[in-house]
């Protein structure tokens, strides 16, 4: 009999962590998750990973434990780069001790915005704020500690759980008669259950073709473009208006372009995207 497959999924109570718990539970029992939040396993201390990893058999290591408070991060540079960079670094060298694979979650705002056609993994990052530049530094992290990974960078990460630009419009629009969106952000909606759809295929598939990829729903849209769908389709009357970045000031700079070329990850998985006006509808129905 074929031994189960384990996975460790940290920063399980974040959005995309609490979406792959819920995705998994009806999918093949030969794989067996361990679901971990920063309480069960605190990934910026490395004794505690390696005693983790070391109590368990995994196979796979999902990390989804991340600093995502693009302006607090400013003012808080140790602790975005504490656990983003050092809990990267650690799972990193914990895996590469116990022959696990990574699989390592990071961001768009690796790259500066500067550029006018979707960014390729080979693209130079250059990130503008402490959080990209803690994302990229754990990305590097990975790549010198370790050869069994995948960096999957995604872009504008929404669901129906935690934190995000989805379910603050919801909020708002369901609060005020008008609210004020930028128009001059270029990037493309990701829902979290097609990551984790991604996800899973390469641990069912036993995929190995380890590197850098890109992945987030079909698609180009402004941040006004992604609220004025997130009213239509929930069907939230409120007057939207368009707005430039320089009068919607914050304290980190946004990239103005980050749309991913998903080229490469389409290829190696045989993958069909659906466009993010249709995942969004999906993600939509949860609210009801």
């Amino acid at each position: 009999m074929q031994r189960k497959k384990r996975v460790l999924v940290t920063g399980s109570s974040g959005q995309l962590g609490t979406t792959l718990q819920k995705l998994v539970q009806p999918i093949d029992k030969s794989i067996e998750f361990e679901f971990a939040n920063s309480k069960d396993l605190d990934i910026t201390n490395l004794e505690a990973v390696t005693e983790f990893l070391n109590k368990y058999s995994f196979d796979y290591c999902v990390n989804c434990a991340a600093y995502t408070q693009v302006d607090k991060a400013e003012e808080d540079s140790e602790r975005a780069l504490l656990i983003n960079q050092q809990g990267a670094q650690n799972l990193a060298k914990a895996c590469h001790a116990y022959n696990i694979v990574l699989i390592h979650i990071s961001t768009d705002f690796v790259f500066d915005g500067t550029k006018n056609t979707p960014y390729l993994e080979t693209d130079r990052p250059r990130p503008m704020g402490i959080y990209g530049h803690s994302k990229f530094k754990g990305e590097q992290e990975v790549v010198r500690n370790m050869e069994r990974y995948f960096i999957i960078r995604t872009s504008w990460l929404y669901s129906a759980y935690g934190h995000n630009f989805f379910k603050s419009m919801l909020k708002y629009g369901m609060e005020r008669d008008q609210l004020s969106v930028v128009f001059d952000q270029v990037g493309t909606p990701t829902s979290a259950h097609d990551l984790s759809e991604v996800i899973l295929k390469i641990i069912s598939e036993e995929i190995d073709a380890y590197g850098i990829y890109h992945f987030s729903n079909e698609g180009v849209a402004s941040w006004y473009d992604f609220a004025a769908a997130i009213f239509e389709i929930n069907h939230i009357e409120v007057d939207l208006r368009p707005i430039r970045s320089k009068d919607y000031p914050t304290p980190a700079e946004r990239p103005s372009y980050s749309v991913l070329d998903k080229s490469k990850i389409k290829h190696v998985l045989h993958l069909r995207i659906r466009h993010w006006r249709r995942s969004l509808a999906e993600v939509s129905k949860f609210m009801e």
